[in-house]
């Protein structure tokens, strides 16, 4: 701004950084077929998968379709609610809305059965101690809250299990 002649009603004034102004955004989402079904195994404290028939792989959430051979998915496979982390986040900048304590950390994770990690918290450890390879299991909100979301989880913890053989999850880091 070094090269911008203010107006001399403006000359020493503050220049504005910010502003906060309500905003509000109505919207329908549609989840479509498998992830509603999916959402309503979660709903039942279960986790399950599709396989492609093609490449093998297990997605979750299911997708309805293998995005990599573009077949049709219609195998179910339940999965375990245990995993392991590929890769993990730790968040130290607090945002408008957060309802977590800073740090914490958000990791990826490879559910047993699946070949595609999802991301959620990670609680119960210190930030610092957080590493790929960590064993985690789920967490669950109390049964009166179960629903069809993944709010379900309430955060995934430590199992102490010894940490899995980085050759079992290189290939999602």
């Amino acid at each position: 701004m070094s090269d911008v002649t203010l107006p001399a009603s403006l000359q020493g004034v503050e220049p504005v950084k910010a502003i906060r102004t309500p905003a509000t955004l109505n919207y329908i989402y549609s989840a479509g077929r498998a992830s509603s079904h999916f959402l309503h195994r979660v709903a039942e404290k279960r986790l399950v998968g599709q396989r492609c028939p093609a490449c093998r792989k297990v997605y979750v959430p299911p997708r309805g379709s293998c995005p990599t051979d573009g077949v049709a998915m219609d195998e179910e496979v339940e999965l375990g609610h245990s995993g392991t982390i590929t890769s993990f986040c730790v968040v130290n900048v607090p945002f408008m809305g957060t309802l977590m304590e800073i740090p914490y950390t958000s990791a990826l994770i490879l559910l047993d059965g699946s070949d595609i990690p999802i991301m959620h918290l990670i609680q119960e450890v210190a930030v610092t101690d957080v590493h790929s390879g960590m064993r985690v299991e789920a967490v669950w909100v109390p049964d009166e809250e179960v629903g069809p979301t993944l709010e379900s989880i309430k955060y995934f913890r430590p199992t102490g299990e010894p940490d899995a053989d980085f050759a079992t999850y290189k290939d999602n880091v």
